[in-house]
């Protein structure tokens, strides 16, 4: 019984590997952080300039294609910031563990890829 505990595959050190895993996340994080907080800028001021261009209207069918406008152009770039941001959170899924992919290879949980099979033929 004690031969196979021996066997298992083991991290070079643990605490190194760890603390690199923690930093390329912390990093990852926190360039999130920022973008998200320049998407919130960005769109306030936006729905700021949108509110002083609907004040300006005098006509209500001018206003209706003033917010369709605005929401249509709203949509796009929510789409467009939520499409940057999950790609920056699959990139720091990926950094975060490239040191215990690297710390140890034998692992395959660290280092297989990702099946691209229907969750019903990887079950049977």
């Amino acid at each position: 019984m004690s031969t196979a505990f021996n066997e298992m595959p083991t991290l070079s050190n643990p605490f190194e590997t760890i603390t690199a895993s923690n930093e390329s996340a912390a990093k990852a994080l926190q360039a999130i952080a920022t973008e998200t907080t320049d998407y919130s800028k960005q769109a306030f001021e936006k729905c700021r300039v949108h509110f002083e261009k609907l004040m300006g209207v005098k006509k209500f069918d001018e206003a209706i294609q003033l917010h369709s406008d605005f929401a249509k152009a709203a949509y796009e770039d929510f789409v467009a910031q939520a499409t940057k941001v999950g790609e920056m959170y699959s990139n720091l899924a990926k950094e975060a563990f490239k040191p215990l992919k690297a710390a140890s290879p034998v692992m395959p949980w660290a280092s297989a890829p990702p099946s691209n099979a229907p969750v019903a033929a990887r079950q049977s």
